[in-house]
Parts: structure tokens; sequence; C-alpha cells
């Protein structure tokens, strides 16, 4: 790589130093450009733990608030271990979610939340010894991986914006329900057990739903998220710059404002929240560390540092800067230590957000400092209790029209990625495709699939990310080998990602 740093030229663009008022302008900017996507991870993991109103709330402020640290340690740096030192936001990735709710919703409340920490925790720690090895690691990810990986990502995600609009399909919004008379009649037959006239009820006899459930896809809930997402369409296709980048932030204001004046959205825990709160860690208990949950994050981290690495390289082109080596190692280095504060602070895996690397071409502006101050905007977010209420306040209805959009926009980034594949030439990359894609969909199609097999390794085959990621891997290595070209392969892969984390 080229020696080329901003050491050697103090003010270039990543060093340009901006007055105070513009500084908090551009900061801000970046800060609403990934605001939704940073505040979705933490709800939908706290939703799928079965979390209070009030715990899902403080896990979005420490999300706020961890993202702050991250970024301003990423783009300002700490020493020469930690920070690319370019204008990077970072937030939460949506890589992980799939192993994260797997694990969730086999271990619900507090329990699961520890697990999950747990296994952040030790990825994070992994990551970090790693981060060298990883950048030597492209020539295994070219575009035909990891345009699979993120559509199947994106493929992934979309069942949860889904479900947001219709209804969770268990507990008080699945589709069918019990029938009241059905289970009062188990009761009235449990009561004459006693005179002996019938055998006892065999044990786990349960009654089975066969009630329409009538919270479930109702006609608000559809007019709600159809509304956001209208809003969304149209803010996109007649805003210009700054309006249209925060697009998805004004089509969910949009529909939070409808709820409240229908009457379905409550504030009663954002009148109760404080207006400030420290973030502490380890709120919901010691983490707890299982070796499987950790290797599991740890493939994730793994793929999140090879999409990082990518987004790096076109950043730095796109700043005029070239990085060498140990600068893309202390970046990649950042990401596990945004992993490891993470989990001690309640929160979850960190990497750069690809939406706000696009917003730096989109806008010209390449001074760091523009994201440490938009690092500094996230900290005080996150220490005021009311912002996470209020988020955590929305109806999924809300989010399910923006979760299309943002969910769809990264299974749409993986095909523009793979729009740069030879698919003509190679006729191996579509099978890397078809067989990588139809491998990640065996958990979402066949959800019950594991049930024959050893419950340790359930979280790591739980996730259709993963077992994507390992398919196309290991198939692209058999069938087109390990090309030393992929770091520009990569760089050109970033460039065509513009939403894609």
């Amino acid at each position: 790589m080229s020696v080329t740093t901003e050491e050697t030229t103090p003010h270039d663009a990543v060093n340009e130093r901006i007055p105070a008022g513009k500084l908090f302008t551009l900061g801000l900017q970046h800060v609403l450009v990934m605001y939704a996507g940073a505040i979705a991870v933490p709800l939908i993991v706290g939703r799928v733990l079965g979390l209070t109103p009030p715990q899902v709330a403080f896990l979005i402020s420490a999300d706020l608030f961890v993202c702050g640290v991250v970024t301003i340690i990423q783009s300002l740096g700490a020493s020469k271990w930690f920070g690319v030192k370019l204008p990077v936001m970072m937030g939460v990735t949506f890589a992980s979610v799939g192993p994260i709710v797997a694990i969730g919703t086999a271990n619900p409340g507090t329990e699961g939340a520890r697990m999950i920490f747990g296994a952040i925790i030790g990825a994070g720690i992994i990551a970090m010894l790693i981060a060298p090895l990883v950048s030597r690691m492209l020539r295994f990810f070219p575009p035909v991986v990891t345009g699979t990986i993120i559509l199947v990502i994106g493929v992934t995600l979309m069942r949860i914006g889904i479900n947001w609009i219709f209804g969770l399909p268990v507990g008080p919004t699945a589709p069918m329900i019990v029938d009241p008379a059905h289970t009062g009649w188990l009761e009235q037959v449990r009561g004459m057990l006693a005179d002996g006239t019938i055998p006892p009820v065999p044990a786990g006899l349960k009654i089975a739903p066969t009630l329409e459930n009538p919270a479930y896809a109702t006609v608000q809930s559809m007019m709600i998220s159809g509304l956001v997402l209208l809003t969304i369409i149209l803010v996109m296709k007649y805003a210009r710059g700054f309006w249209s980048n925060i697009s998805v932030l004004l089509g969910i204001l949009v529909g939070g404002i409808v709820a409240a004046v229908m009457g379905v959205m409550h504030f009663d825990h954002v009148a109760t929240a404080d207006w400030f709160e420290l973030i502490t860690p380890l709120r919901f208990g010691l983490p707890i560390f299982d070796p499987i949950m950790i290797l599991t994050m740890s493939l994730v981290m793994i793929v999140v540092m090879i999409e990082s690495t990518g987004m790096f390289l076109a950043l730095s082109e796109m700043c005029g800067t070239k990085l060498e080596r140990p600068k893309l190692s202390a970046g990649l280095r950042t990401d596990g230590l945004g992993t490891l504060i993470g989990g001690l602070f309640n929160t979850f895996p960190y990497t750069s957000f690809s939406q706000n690397v696009g917003l730096v071409g989109v806008t010209g502006i390449r001074s760091r400092f523009v994201c440490v101050m938009g690092g500094a905007i996230m900290i005080v977010l996150g220490l005021i209790p009311k912002m996470g209420a209020l988020v955590e306040a929305l109806p999924v209805s809300v989010l399910g029209g923006a979760g299309l959009v943002m969910f769809g926009m990264v299974a749409a980034t993986g095909v523009r990625i793979l729009g740069n594949v030879d698919f003509t030439a190679n006729r191996y990359n579509g099978l890397i495709v078809a067989i990588s894609l139809g491998a990640g969909m065996i958990p979402l199609i066949a959800p019950e699939f594991k049930i024959h097999l050893p419950d340790g390794i359930h979280p790591l085959i739980d996730s259709g990310i993963l077992l994507a990621s390992i398919s196309a891997v290991g198939l692209n290595a058999a069938f087109n080998g390990t090309s030393r070209r992929a770091e520009e392969e990569a760089r050109r892969a970033a460039l065509a990602s513009d939403g894609g984390h």
C-alpha cells in the first residue's frame, strides 16, 4: 500500500479545522443520517429478549453513548494502536442481528442479555487480536463473497421489518390465539379428575391456537406503516441533499406524530424518564461466556472487519489519503475495541456506517473532526434517558415502514456489489451466489432443521448469515482460488456500497 498519511500533510482535508458553528451543523447531519439505523438494533434485541420498556430505553441510550465514544476513538485516534483517523461514524452492525436474535429467542430476559454481552465481549477481544491478520485476508473476500453475504443479511433482516408491520409471530400479536372456550373446557376437565371418572391429562398437553387474533395485521398498523413508507419514498423522490439523506428519520417522525394523534403511541415512560443518567457498565449483571456463542460472534466480526476494510480503502480514496497497513490495522482493531466496549456497556458490535461514508462523498467535507463532533453529539444524546424512552415508545408499526426501507437497502447494497461481478465469463460465480443464498435461507424457511443436531452448535447454525458466509468463502476458494487483486476489488465494492451496514 502507498505511504501517504495525514502526518506528512498536516493541512490536508482530513485534518481541516472548521469553525465551531459549521462543525456542529455538519456533525449533526452525520448523526441524523445514521440515527434510524443506530436505534434499530437495540429496539430489535430488546423486544426479542422481552425486556421492559425502561430496559429497552436504556439499551437505546447505551447504544447512542457507545456510538459516540467509539466514533471519537476511530476518527480522532487513540495512540498508534487505535483509530484510522479518517471521517468515520461508528454504529451497531446489522450483520450481528441474526446471531443475537437467535441467542435472545432461545434465552429470553436478562439471562439472554448476559449471554449476548458475554459473546460480544469475547468477540471484541478476539477481533482486536486478529485485526492485523484480517487486513491480509482480503483475498478470501472478493465482491462475489461480500455481495452475497450482504444480500443475505438484508433478506434475513427483512423478516424483522415485515413482522413489525403485521405483528410478531409469537406473543400477543401472533396470527392465531387459543380460543378461551377451549381453555375453559380443559380446565373443567382438570377439575373432574378428582372423582376419577376420566384418565389423567397427559403431561404437556396444551390447547392449540385456532382463533384468528384481532391484534394481528390490523388495518391501523398497515396504514401507519404504509404512511411511513410513502413519506420516505416522497422525500427521497422530491427532496435533495441533506433532507434526502434523512428520509428514513423523517418518515419515522411523521409516523410517530400520526400514531400519537391516533392514540396508539403512549408517553408514560417518557414522562417518568430522567433528563440525565450515566451509562453504567454491566447493568444486567455479569456476562455469561459461552464458547460457541463467542465463536459465532467472532465469525460475524471477521465479516464485519472485511467490510470495514473496504470502507476504509474507499474512504481514504475519497479523502486523498492512502493507508499504510499499520493504520488499517488500527482501524480494524478499533472495531474490536468498540465491540468490547459495547459488550461491557450493555450494547452490541460496532463498525463504520457506510451511509456516512457515502455522505462524505456527497458533501465533499472530509475533515475527521466533523465525525468527532458527531460522536460528541451522540454521547450527549445517550446521556439523556428521555431520548431513549421516546424512541422506545414508537409503535412497531411505525418502525415497520422504515424497516422495510432500511433492511431492503442492505439487500440492495448486496445486489449492487454483485452487479460488479462477472457472471458471464466465470460461470462459477453464479453457482457460488446460488448455493450460498440457499444456505442462508435455511434458518428462515426451516427454522427447526436443527432439532436432531447437538444443542451446543444451535447458535452457530441458527444464523443464515454465518451459513452463507462459510458457504461463499469456501466455494469461492474452491472454484476461483484466492486472488491478490482483492484489495482493489474490495475498494470498488465499498464505493458501490452506500448503506450496507
